[in-house]
């Protein structure tokens, strides 16, 4: 029994040990993101309920089906057969089955299944934009991690080289080659780029927070990323297309704009249903009905003998002819009219803002790009100065500042090139994005 408890128990461990080891493409986050994000929840519950909006006016094609039953006393002076009063106590009981079905609703219920129908799309559509919505925030957030890890690596590496400057000169001042101020101006350097490997660590653990929040994890322990190799992570294009082109290419697949236009054709469709109201409309009905009835003091025939003699069928067809209701009609189709307008003009907000963002999306991508490879210039530049001005330091022909002035030059043309490379691929992949490519890299 022990032994299977010692069992379980590793089992158990190695289960937990494996899930903290795991790392998450970014694929993996969008797609549990998507299924596990609260506001995407919520859209799909919107969805849901449009479902069944359309459900209900498609079955108000249907007959419809009520039943009643009633009982009633009076009592009190009532006019007798011979016209003098009286006091009589009477009862009565009756009880019916009726339905009706609509024969013309002047297009009502057509127009409004048909209205349904649509609104049951821009929902559709609205889900799929909340979840694109999740997906460029994930990216972003990955981007981000991927990025301060290069910026802590770069710390680090700040760091390795002050600390076997720091040993150097400890050697040198034990052998007298060196003063004890030059040692203990190295020493300074030294804790600053410690320092600045403390910061980012700290913003690599934020941000790290901030994409483990977006996947609604319950804590970022155990939680990374997978690094992908920088051998192969940037491309440059050599040639991006064009803003229009690439605007041209959303209109037809993203879902923000497909749902206004949807809402658009949803808009005609009220104006319809509004007109509706012009029109007669026609139904037909039928049941069943039967009563009761009794006078106290005056012979009645049974409960059960009255209930079959006064049973009666009834089939029927109403016809309702609208004539002046106080312009409430005109106002409901002008108001739906209205409503059409603003419609319209929020279609073209959304290609508005579409573009908009296109735009900047291509624009960043392009400066990026540039930044990209002046930065890789200025890298293999500065890594070079950083080399000589380190051989010259380390022999004596150069001063401690010249060489902290070479290193910190080198340092942040690596930072900068860091960020232009995550700034290019993340812009990239977004415009790759616009135009119906999966967000990825």
């Amino acid at each position: 029994m022990i032994s299977l408890v010692l069992i379980v128990l590793l089992v158990s461990l190695a289960s937990i040990d494996c899930q903290a080891q795991q790392q998450w493409t970014l694929r993996q986050c969008m797609d549990y993101a998507i299924e596990h994000n609260i506001s995407i929840k919520q859209q799909d519950n919107v969805r849901r309920q449009q479902e069944l909006s359309l459900s209900t006016s498609r079955n108000s094609r249907l007959p419809d089906l009520s039943a009643s039953a009633s009982e009633n006393y009076s009592f009190g002076r009532a006019q007798t057969l011979d016209g003098t009063y009286s006091n009589r106590n009477t009862n009565s009981t009756s009880f019916s089955i009726g339905t009706s079905v609509p024969l013309f609703t002047g297009f009502e219920i057509p127009n409004r299944i048909k209205l349904n129908q649509l609104n049951l799309e821009a929902a559709t559509q609205d889900l799929e934009k909340a979840k694109n919505d999740i997906r460029m925030q994930v990216a972003q957030a990955y981007v981000q991690i991927l990025y301060n890890m290069e910026i802590a690596d770069v710390a680090c590496r700040q760091v390795a080289i002050d600390s076997a400057q720091v040993k150097r000169l400890e050697a040198f001042v034990e052998n007298g080659k060196a003063s004890q101020a030059q040692l203990s101006q190295q020493q300074a350097t030294l804790a600053q780029a410690q320092l600045t490997a403390t910061q980012a660590d700290n913003n690599l653990q934020l941000s790290v927070l901030a994409l483990t929040q977006l996947l609604e994890l319950p804590s970022p322990e155990g939680f990374s990323i997978v690094r992908p190799d920088n051998t192969s992570l940037l491309v440059l294009h050599s040639s991006l297309p064009s803003p229009d082109a690439i605007y041209q290419e959303a209109l037809t697949i993203k879902p923000e704009v497909r749902a206004e236009q949807l809402r658009l054709s949803a808009a005609d469709k009220s104006i319809s249903i509004a007109k509706a109201a012009l029109y007669p409309k026609l139904y037909f009905n039928a049941g069943l009905q039967t009563n009761y009835y009794k006078t106290n003091g005056m012979k009645a025939e049974s409960f059960a003998s009255q209930m079959k003699n006064n049973f009666a069928q009834y089939l029927g067809v109403s016809l309702s002819i609208p004539i002046f209701n106080r312009f409430a009609t005109r106002n409901n189709v002008r108001s739906a009219r209205i409503d059409r307008e603003n419609r319209q003009l929020q279609f073209d907000l959304v290609r508005k803002t579409l573009y908009k963002d296109i735009q900047q999306v291509y624009y960043n991508a392009v400066a990026a790009g540039s930044k990209y490879e002046s930065s890789k210039q200025a890298q293999q530049s500065s890594q070079d100065a950083f080399k000589l001005t380190q051989a010259k330091y380390e022999n004596g022909k150069a001063s401690i500042t010249e060489f902290n002035e070479a290193k910190n030059n080198y340092l942040k043309t690596e930072s900068d090139l860091v960020q232009a490379r995550y700034e290019y691929l993340y812009q990239t992949a977004l415009l790759d994005f616009y135009r119906g490519r999966d967000l990825n890299f």
